[in-house]
Parts: structure tokens; C-alpha cells; sequence
């Protein structure tokens, strides 16, 4: 029998990695290699490799007279590369016998990994492949690809962040001033994950003479880079539309609702010729010129919000925002009230003493009781100009100098 019909299979198997089948920086990579034979096999060696690189490529073409001139854009970037001698070559030949033969294997990963993406001029891959050497024949190889998620926790200070910007635009048309739009926009942080919801907080004037729309929309950009040459590809990930503007006048959106599509990937910023960045964009759509466009940065992260970041999150953006409170506060502070008007009664004196320990039980242990005892007293005497204890007449006036 050949020694090629002699394997039946040679495949690589890799355990699964988190929740969701894939492996982060700097955790373990367990596998195994299945050799199943029909009969007994002469090799060499058996040697399991992983890797991982990012990789791109482009051709850009230029025009030379009448010839055409290709230029070939390349870049390369390895994150992993690990190897394993299951069987080692030490100039001697192992004969393994007919069935299934397993070879368990572990890699580390690591600490710095990117994120895997498949692009249009790139791509980050990492596979596991294994090598047969045989004497006198071909090395059979298997490759078995894995996926890596790079951790991106938006619970940090930066991505926590309120995001906000301000942008105006002057209408023209055949040399005419058409009037002014303008646009306020506000998010109340930087990352999110798949899935969440940003409330969008924004402001358009309208001081043309026509309707605008505005619209907001999630925009991720692909760039690629080789040889000191940047390509970029960009496309929207999810869009909404408000409702028209009419001429001179304003809309406002009070958390206007974007959702996150969960199929979009993590944003990929450790990669030195791969980048993947997002952002949300509020557009103005005016007629007859072209848009206002305000661009705030989002990153797209993987480990979602804690519960009381988000509480804090959104107090911190309820309070920059819903300020309108403070306008209610009169320049000038009113008179206080008079204190016959608050405590003007023996009932009211009464109302004040401290409660008796035998209606209260133990309650009265503690700082709520030591706070009533302030009230146990009197209230002072209502305030007069008028002296009620008048000095008598027939009191000599003392002498100064005595």
C-alpha cells in the first residue's frame, strides 16, 4: 500500500476557546492532532505550528503614455508564531501502527494580539497547522484557523467620556447668502458594545429659506496601510432620519435612539497596518449646497458597561444636560419668613418636645434622637423694637467717672 492511501486523515482539532469560540491575549491554546492510518506509516517527523499576522495588499494602476504602470502596495505584521515538535526529527524513522494516533499540544498566546477581520485590502488571520514528514514523500499538511477577540473594556476613564461638538455652515447658491445652518450634537460617552442603544442629544437652526433634514448615522472606516500608503474604505453601519426642518426653524432631539447593530465587529487600534475606527456622523441634508457634516469618535469595545458605571454615566449626562432648573433661581433672594408665622403656639412648643421612651420603644437609640433634643427648650420670645422692661424714672443715672 502506498504510503499516501495509508493515512486516512490527518486533522487538527482546537478546544473551544470563551463562550463564544474564540481566544484573547495571553491565554492558552489547547489542541490535539488526530492521525488515523489503515496501516502501519514510516515517518520522519510530526510538527504542529501556530500563527497569526495581519496582512495587506492593494494594486494601484497608473497611466504612462500609452503603457499602463501597476503599482503593488504589500504589508505584513505578525502578532503569533509558535512551534511544536509532537514527533521530532532526530535523523531516525518511527513506524507507527494501523488506527487512530492522538498528539495534544499548547501555545501560549500573546499578551499583545488584534483583533481577527476580514476586510477588503486586509485581513488579520490566526490558524493552527500541522505537518507529516514522510521519507521520500511529500510533507501532508492541515491547517485549522481560530478566531481572537482583542478585550476592549469601555469602563475606562477615556471611553466614559462625554463626547460633543458644534458645527455651522453658511448656505450659498449662484453667489447667494441663503442663511445659516447650524448643529449641536452630544453623546453621554465614547465606547459601546453591540447591541446598546447611544442617546443622541443635538440642536439644529435652521436660518434658511428652505427645509433641511437632518440625519445621524454610525460610519466604520477601514485603513489600510503599506509602504507609507494609506487606502481607506468606508461604509455605515446603521442610519436614522429626523423629520424636516422647516425654514427658520429648530428641532431639537432629546436622546433621539441609535441602536447598534450586534453583528458589528470591535474596533481594531494595536494593528500597525490594519485599522478599523468608527464614528457617528449628524448630517444636515441642505438643498442646493452641500451638507453640514459633525463627526464625534465612538469606539466599538467588547466588555459592556458595568452596572454602576452606567448609573453613574447617566446621572453625570442627566446633569449637564437638564439645566433648565437654574433659570427658576430669582436674581434677588426672598425675605425669610417671619418666626411667628412658623412657631406661634403653646401647641407648637408642645408639637416640638421629644417623644417619651415608653410610646418609642428602642427607637430612640441613635442619632435620630440625639437630633430632637435640640427642640426640647422654649422657643425664644417674639423679636420687638418696642422695650418690654422699660428703665424707671425714678432711678438716678449712674455716674460714669465713679
Amino acid at each position: 500500500m502506498q504510503p499516501l492511501r495509508r493515512v486516512r486523515s490527518l486533522v487538527v482539532e482546537l478546544e473551544d476557546g470563551r463562550a463564544w469560540g474564540a481566544y484573547g491575549s495571553g491565554e492558552l491554546l489547547h489542541g490535539r492532532v488526530r492521525l488515523e492510518l489503515r496501516g502501519a506509516l514510516r515517518l520522519r517527523a510530526l510538527e504542529v505550528c501556530a500563527r497569526g499576522r495581519a496582512f495587506v495588499h492593494w494594486l494601484e494602476s497608473h497611466s504612462v503614455g500609452l503603457n499602463t504602470v501597476y503599482h503593488d502596495y504589500t504589508a505584513f505584521q505578525t502578532f503569533l508564531y509558535r512551534r511544536c515538535q509532537l514527533i521530532p526529527d532526530n535523523g531516525e524513522v518511527t513506524v507507527l501502527q494501523a488506527g487512530r494516533h492522538e498528539f495534544p499540544f499548547t501555545f501560549q498566546l500573546p499578551e499583545t494580539l488584534a483583533t481577527s477581520f476580514e476586510g477588503k485590502h486586509g485581513s488579520v488571520r490566526y490558524w493552527v497547522k500541522a505537518k507529516l514528514h514522510r521519507p521520500w514523500s511529500t510533507v501532508k499538511k492541515v491547517k485549522k484557523e481560530f478566531t481572537v477577540i482583542e478585550p476592549i473594556d469601555i469602563n475606562t476613564p477615556a471611553l466614559l467620556a462625554p463626547q460633543a461638538g458644534a458645527k455651522e455652515k453658511l448656505a450659498r447658491a449662484w453667489y447667494c447668502n441663503r442663511g445659516q445652518v447650524s448643529v449641536t450634537a452630544k453623546i453621554d460617552r465614547k465606547g459601546y458594545t453591540p447591541g446598546e442603544v447611544i442617546p443622541i442629544f443635538a440642536e439644529i437652526d435652521n436660518c434658511t429659506s428652505r427645509a433641511v433634514v437632518p440625519k445621524a448615522a454610525i460610519i466604520q472606516t477601514q485603513t489600510f496601510i503599506a509602504r507609507g500608503t494609506k487606502k481607506q474604505k468606508k461604509s455605515v453601519v446603521t442610519s436614522i432620519v429626523g423629520d424636516s426642518i422647516a425654514a427658520g426653524k429648530r428641532e431639537v432631539w432629546h436622546g433621539r435612539a441609535l441602536k447598534i447593530p450586534p453583528p458589528v465587529g470591535p474596533s481594531i487600534l494595536q494593528c500597525r497596518i490594519i485599522q478599523v475606527e468608527y464614528s457617528l456622523k449628524v448630517c444636515v441634508d441642505i438643498p442646493g449646497t452641500s451638507k453640514l457634516l459633525l463627526e464625534l469618535p465612538l469606539v466599538i469595545g467588547t466588555i459592556p458597561l458595568h452596572p454602576f458605571g452606567s448609573r453613574t454615566s447617566s446621572v453625570s449626562s442627566q446633569y449637564s444636560i437638564n439645566l433648565d432648573w437654574l433659570s427658576t433661581i430669582p436674581e434677588q433672594p426672598e425675605a425669610p419668613p417671619e418666626y411667628s408665622s412658623v412657631v406661634s403656639s403653646p401647641e407648637a412648643e408642645q408639637s416640638l418636645a421629644p417623644p417619651c421612651r415608653s410610646e418609642l420603644g428602642g427607637v430612640l437609640e441613635g442619632p435620630f434622637f440625639a437630633y430632637i433634643q435640640e427642640f426640647r427648650f422654649r422657643p425664644p420670645p417674639l423679636y420687638s423694637e418696642i422695650d418690654p422692661n422699660p428703665p424707671s424714672d425714678n432711678i438716678r443715672p449712674r455716674c460714669m467717672t465713679c
